[in-house]
């Protein structure tokens, strides 16, 4: 079972009252939606999170069926504005 670091960032970390924590996520083909998906069973606020946040895997951009092997970390990031 894969160990996955979870970042949450502005918007999201208020959601989920923290900056990381850790998941485990069964299968060796784990993507990062079956991490997200833990992450809203067992992360208090976590079901606010939009259903297709960005994300990155290991600081590159990433959609989310991309594949994540154990000791990787995921961020969450909410969508960026600005001008």
């Amino acid at each position: 079972m894969p160990n996955i670091t979870v970042r949450f960032f502005a918007r999201y970390a208020e959601l989920t009252g923290c900056d990381t924590t850790a998941v485990r996520v069964s299968g060796s083909s784990a993507t990062v939606a079956d991490v997200l998906a833990r992450v809203r069973e067992t992360v208090p606020g976590a079901r606010d999170l939009p259903p297709r946040p960005l994300a990155a895997v290991n600081l590159r951009q990433v959609k989310l069926d991309a594949r994540v092997e154990d000791g990787d970390e995921v961020a969450l990031l909410p969508p960026l504005s600005g001008g």
